[in-house]
C-alpha cells in the first residue's frame, strides 16, 4: 500500500521564503541543472548575490523536517522600475504542489516593495508562454 502524498496546502503551510544566502547555491545549480535551465552555474549565481539585487534571489525550503534543503527557488532584477525574473525551477519531488506560484508571488511581493511597476518572466520558445504583469 503507498503512502498518500500530502495536499498541496499541507506542503504550502510547511514551507519557508527566505533570501538565498552562499550555503544555497550548491542546491540551486543542482536544481538548475535537471530542471534544463540555461545555466548560470554557480559563480553567476554567486555574483548576483553580491550584487544590489540579492533581495530578488529566494528559496523555498520545508520546515521542520529531518531533511532541510532548498525545495525550489526564483532569481530576479530590478531595473528602471521593471522586475525580470530570470530563474524560477522547483526540485523535482515538490513540483505540481503550488510551491513555483508561491515563489513568483513571494517575488512579486518583493519587486512591488522596490517600486517596480512592471515584470516580466521570459519562457522557451518551446514552453510557448510568455507572461508580463503589471504591479
Amino acid at each position: 500500500m503507498s503512502t498518500p502524498k500530502p495536499t498541496t496546502g499541507a506542503i504550502l503551510a510547511r514551507l519557508t521564503t527566505d533570501q538565498m544566502s552562499e550555503h544555497d547555491l550548491l542546491e540551486v545549480v543542482e536544481i538548475e541543472e535537471r530542471s534544463g535551465l540555461s545555466r548560470w552555474g554557480w559563480a553567476a549565481y554567486y555574483a548576483e548575490l553580491q550584487g544590489v539585487n540579492r533581495s530578488l534571489m529566494l528559496v523555498a525550503r520545508p520546515a521542520n523536517t529531518a531533511t532541510p534543503g532548498v525545495a525550489g527557488y526564483i532569481v530576479a532584477r530590478e531595473t528602471a522600475g521593471e522586475l525580470h525574473i530570470n530563474n524560477v525551477a522547483v526540485r523535482e519531488e515538490y513540483r505540481r504542489r503550488g510551491i513555483g506560484c508561491l515563489l513568483l508571488n513571494r517575488i512579486l511581493e518583493e519587486g512591488r516593495r522596490l517600486r517596480a511597476t512592471t515584470a516580466f518572466l521570459e519562457v522557451r520558445a518551446e514552453d510557448a508562454v510568455v507572461m508580463s504583469f503589471v504591479l
